[in-house]
């Protein structure tokens, strides 16, 4: 979906969008339109019943009015407005708009409505949600002639012409981390057979064009680097496993940002082998690292003013004459070794060593990993929140503040002592998991942090959020590109412009 923005008078045809107030309040250009079609609109506001945020009127051929139709969409909340509902409101124009099967229309500017937000920023808002919720991943499906997919081509926004360079510049800058989740989301999205380890590899080096130094380091190098908790889990597949290493220098800081990603392309739990109901959705396993690619896209793209390092581990899970066993022990990077109980917890083992050579080569000043790791986590959070554990408060307080401010929303869950007693093992120095069903979210989390070298440290389990059944505020049902604007908005909010973080 395209978005153009201009300061010509509104069109006089199509489908136009006009923003009115949840108190019955008409924007400007809501006014000029309700006196020319002498007080249709406020006709139809009084008819429509109650004036919800986000909620469209539609008037089809509106008397006294030369345009095909005419929706009137309802922006404001009483206990206050923030952009986040703009952007959801955006959201459900898209829905309208595609259910009507308009593919290119025109939005007038919310000017005149008291929403404690500027017009420029409230536009591209709402132009923000809407090309979020109008994204739907299609590459495989052929259009039949008669069930045309619906599909918005263009929004056009009309402002006053001293809001058009603000709104420019705020757009470019909410367009490139939209680009970034929508990346996020196709990567997500392709099959396994199409995107396994090498693949995804080589869609790493689509970065160095906006200016992302890819490194990609192949199985050779991995057995060279000691990452043998990482080779664990790749040797029963025939796909050789790869870690990537993509930096954006957008400063001259003395420690970077670090994001760690598990990238497991597809995961069928190995030996320790998953029911088949349900199976095909592991394609998805690999989340965590598409977010990691999205934001370093992101930030890259709109050029921000910070150092950041993503680490991806790209493996398959596969059960095979050469997988790795039940009772195996392995050596990590770190030295520590693994008993490995169930090889269907993996993918802490691929972040045991990314995470481990991030904090050793990076020495950043924060790291935060990225995993679609536990079903635990879904039974502890439902499919609304991620799990959030931290080493540091105010890394966890600025975590949870960038959710609440993107809808990436996260809830905190413990650790400690008590709970690296869940991993001890009677052979190794730690084991792959913890005991029985007994907080199995957390002991994914502590295991992680046993190879973060004491850097201030988070982890987002993401395994009910990456992927969605269900049609959300800013995403269809599948991939949602979690994690990728909450990270951009973690590193704009709290690090760009102040070198060591605030």
């Amino acid at each position: 979906m395209r978005t153009t923005v201009t300061s010509e008078p509104l069109p006089e045809s199509g489908t136009l969008v006009v923003p009115i107030g949840h108190d019955g309040t008409l924007s400007t250009a809501a006014r000029a339109l309700d006196a020319r079609a002498n007080g249709l609109l406020t006709r139809a506001m009084a008819a429509g019943g109650r004036l919800e945020h986000g909620r469209t009127i539609e008037l089809l051929l509106p008397a006294g009015l030369p345009h095909e139709r005419l929706l009137l969409l309802v922006l404001g909340r009483p206990e206050g407005t923030r952009r986040l509902d703009l952007e959801e409101a955006g959201g459900r124009l898209a829905v309208k708009l595609a259910s009507l099967r308009v593919s290119r229309a025109s939005l007038a500017s919310p000017e005149g409505l008291a929403l404690g937000i500027p017009p420029s920023e409230a536009m591209a808002a709402l132009a923000v949600g809407c090309r979020l919720r109008a994204w739907r991943f299609t590459k495989y499906q052929h259009e039949r002639p008669d069930e045309p997919q619906p599909k918005i081509d263009e929004l056009v926004l009309y402002l006053d012409a001293r809001e058009l360079e603000a709104t420019r510049a705020q757009l470019a800058r909410e367009e490139a981390v939209v680009a970034g989740v929508l990346k996020a989301r196709e990567l997500v999205s392709e099959p396994a057979n199409v995107l396994g380890p090498a693949e995804f590899a080589q869609a790493c080096r689509q970065l160095e064009r906006f200016g992302v130094t890819v490194e990609v380091l192949d199985k050779e190098r991995l057995e060279a680097l000691g990452m043998r908790a990482l080779l664990g889990v790749a040797q029963g597949s025939a796909r050789p496993p790869f870690v990537v290493v993509m930096r954006w220098c957008g400063a001259e800081q003395e420690k970077p940002l670090a994001f760690v990603g598990k990238g497991v392309c597809f995961d069928t739990g190995g030996i320790s082998i998953k029911p088949a109901q349900g199976m095909e959705e592991m394609k998805f396993d690999m989340a965590g690292a598409a977010a990691v690619f999205g934001t370093l896209q992101a930030l890259a793209s709109r050029k921000a003013p910070i150092d950041a390092v993503g680490v991806v581990g790209l493996v398959e899970n596969m059960p095979s004459g050469t997988a790795q066993r039940p009772g195996d022990v392995v050596r990590a990077m770190s030295g520590k070794t693994i008993e490995i109980v169930n090889t269907d917890a993996e993918g802490r083992l691929v972040l045991a060593d990314c995470c481990w050579y991030a904090q050793e080569r990076f020495k950043p000043q924060v790291m935060i990993d990225l995993a679609t790791l536990t079903g635990a986590c879904i039974v502890a959070l439902g499919r609304e929140r991620a799990g959030l554990f931290a080493s540091d408060d105010t890394l966890a307080q600025r975590l949870l503040a960038a959710g609440e401010a993107t809808g990436d929303l996260l809830w905190r869950l413990p650790l400690g002592k008590a709970y690296e007693q869940h991993i001890k093992s009677e052979v190794a120095d730690i084991k792959n998991v913890g005991r029985n069903r007994e907080a199995g979210a957390i002991a994914g989390a502590v295991f992680i942090q046993q190879f973060t070298g004491g850097v201030p440290w988070a982890h987002l389990d993401i395994a009910g959020t990456a992927w969605t059944n269900r049609d959300t505020a800013l995403a269809a049902k599948g991939a949602t590109g979690f994690g990728v604007r909450l990270l951009d908005w973690f590193v704009r909010e709290y690090y760009e412009g102040s070198g060591q973080g605030r």
